[in-house]
């Protein structure tokens, strides 16, 4: 049984973390496994969207605290195991920021520590109703420094610094309303609404797409000056595609693109 299920549906690979016995823990083979299948798809032209789904009862319940804890038992107490693991997550995390593809993550039951962060990493979120998220490491003496770089660029600071030092969860309804997820649905639409968000991107102009998503993440960390002259760059590029041209002229003349991608 693969710990990590792919299934392409057209444009959309519909990925599945499949290691329900310790709710898809992210442990060692897990990231190595999603690291590996994000580095395919950064490659892959034919895939427009990337959807994350858990398999059970959960979606993801953070770093495998069994294998952390037999780190431990390395001469040096598990510092360079650690130092290791912290930094394979961090690679994993910050590749679905840069792969041209726009990931969608749709958890259920819980996304906790590790497996928050892994919410706040993916592009879009659509959580089913009762799900539950959390930094709470700091329950059981581990503050949750890591989750903290995405979750804090998904939420308010004040917001994020509380659920990082009181260890609370929140609901679908607070996570939509901090902007951690896009929104939430029954569960048993879970899957239906969250292919129908990936079906309504895929079907876009799948250069333009890739440009933006690159634009998006590069501006956030820019001054507005320097954010408005990189997008007008940008735009000029995407301005000079033929299938850009091609879909400013069909809808001028009032019909579907040709589009060659």
């Amino acid at each position: 049984m693969a710990i990590l299920d792919r299934t392409d549906q057209g444009a959309i690979a519909r990925l599945t973390l499949n290691s329900p016995g310790n709710l898809n823990a992210l442990s060692d083979a897990m990231l190595a496994a999603l690291q590996s299948e994000f580095d395919r798809l950064a490659q892959d032209r034919h895939i427009r969207v990337i959807t994350l789904m858990g398999a059970g009862k959960a979606f993801c319940a953070g770093h495998d605290l069994k294998e952390m804890t037999a780190g431990r038992q390395a001469e040096d107490g598990g510092r360079a195991y650690f130092a290791d693991l912290f930094a394979r997550c961090a690679r994993m995390m910050t590749t679905i920021l840069t792969l041209p593809q726009p990931v969608i993550a749709a958890p259920h039951g819980i996304a906790t520590a590790a497996g928050c962060q892994l919410v706040a990493s993916c592009d879009m979120a659509v959580a089913a109703h009762g799900t539950r998220f959390g930094v709470n490491g700091v329950n059981i003496g581990l503050f949750c420094s890591t989750p903290m770089v995405a979750l804090s660029r998904n939420i308010p600071r004040k917001q994020a610094f509380e659920m990082l030092t009181t260890g609370q969860f929140i609901d679908t309804a607070r996570a939509a309303e901090l902007g951690l997820i896009n929104r939430a649905v029954p569960p048993e639409d879970l899957e239906s609404e969250t292919m129908a968000l990936a079906e309504t991107v895929a079907s876009k102009l799948g250069s333009a797409v890739r440009i933006g998503k690159r634009a998006f993440y590069d501006q956030l960390d820019m001054g507005l000056e320097a954010a408005y002259a990189h997008t007008g760059a940008v735009m000029v590029e995407n301005m000079l595609d033929r299938d850009t041209a091609e879909g400013i002229a069909a809808f001028i003349d009032k019909r579907a693109p040709d589009w060659d991608q």
